[in-house]
């Protein structure tokens, strides 16, 4: 194969990029909107709204990735389609870049929640009652004094579910998604140049996470508070 047509190839592959990024993002947001307030939930809810969390995160953490996949695509796409064609009059079609978002989304909203709950419970829960005594209402407590806090806390664990969403979106290609995979998939099978493409996705995987977690490094470092996490751990040590 010619060496122009290896880079077309190439460029075709890196194209991909930009919806592999929009996956991401999408499904960190969607994990961040479902998964926060579920961790409240645990941590000052009822006994039930706990337990539907807890059913909730099992569920999503017990299924691997790929059959969340097909059972979202597949199974509850075609319900979603059918109610909307009833409600519009016409049919609606929901694309894979949609189902891949929804399943990435609500699978990070299990783990997002479990670190956030960590995140909220690192916190003194004298902050909480204090604010209830001062005339907050329960919802502005925990939305203007203890989950501001626990966002920053939780940054380093918001890192590592970046890395992990990024591997797992990987399998958007068996839905259709063009995404880095999809495209080598299809290069591969048209060039028979197996090793090249590989490798090329490689490198763009690694280089998505290395931007990524310094992004959110950099992040972590201007909106760290002092006397929480790690600046509390080299406070409580003393001077050698």
């Amino acid at each position: 194969m010619p060496d122009s047509s290896l880079i077309e190839a190439a460029i075709y592959i890196v194209k991909g990029t930009g919806l592999t990024v929009a996956l991401i993002v999408g499904a960190m947001l969607l994990g961040l909107v479902v998964g926060l307030p579920m961790a409240a939930v645990q941590v000052y809810g009822p006994r039930w709204g706990r337990f539907l969390v807890s059913v909730y995160v099992w569920f999503f953490r017990g299924i691997p990735i790929l059959v969340l996949l097909f059972i979202f695509y597949f199974g509850l796409r075609i319900i979603v389609e059918n109610l909307l064609a009833s409600a519009l009059g016409h049919r609606v079609t929901i694309p894979p870049f949609a189902a891949t978002v929804t399943t990435l989304g609500l699978t990070s909203a299990a783990y997002q929640s479990q670190f956030f709950k960590g995140a909220i419970l690192s916190l003194h829960p004298g902050q909480y009652q204090a604010a209830l005594s001062l005339g907050f209402s329960r919802t502005a407590a925990l939305t203007g004094v203890i989950l501001p806090q626990a966002l920053r806390v939780a940054i380093p664990a918001w890192a590592n579910e970046y890395s992990i969403l990024l591997k797992d979106s990987a399998l958007a290609y068996v839905l259709g998604t063009l995404e880095i995979m999809a495209r080598i998939k299809h290069m591969v099978a048209t060039t028979h140049q197996h090793v090249p493409f590989y490798i090329l996705a490689g490198a763009i995987y690694y280089a998505l996470t290395f931007l990524g977690l310094r992004a959110l490094g950099r992040l972590e470092r201007r909106t760290r508070i002092p006397g929480l996490g790690q600046d509390a751990d080299l406070e409580a040590k003393p001077n050698d």
